[in-house]
């Protein structure tokens, strides 16, 4: 799939959260990256690139206190080749898409990765 198209698909999924969430995102930024570096594998523990479809870096929300002010953005990357490989059709592409921009989002909001697991369950 082509860069831009792939981007277009990342701001969709931003632009389709739900307002509630939506109108609390602040100072973050969304890119998207061929694959993750190998700092990135390290940070997040993952052994094979292919594995790492995105990854929130930053302070999540409730984390920030009062002298949070004056800091570079969060950051959330969305990972192309990773996810391109995991999926067969644009229709699942798009969903990935939208799948990984909510869980990195859901980590902006403090929620972690065993939790989201948890949730899933219902």
């Amino acid at each position: 799939m082509e860069r831009e198209r792939f981007e277009e698909l990342v701001a969709a999924a931003l632009e389709g959260l739900p307002p509630p969430f939506a109108e609390r995102l602040e100072n973050i930024a969304v890119t998207v990256q061929d694959w993750p570096t190998r700092d990135q594998l390290a940070e997040t523990r993952v052994s094979h690139r292919e594995n790492l479809l995105g990854l929130y870096e930053g302070i999540p929300l409730p984390k920030r206190g009062r002298s949070y002010n004056m800091v570079l953005p969060d950051k959330i990357t969305i990972f192309q080749r990773p996810i391109e490989m995991h999926c067969r059709s644009d229709a699942k592409i798009i969903r990935q898409i939208r799948d990984t921009v909510q869980h990195e989002i859901a980590h902006y909001f403090g929620i972690s990765d065993a939790r989201l697991r948890e949730l899933r369950k219902y």
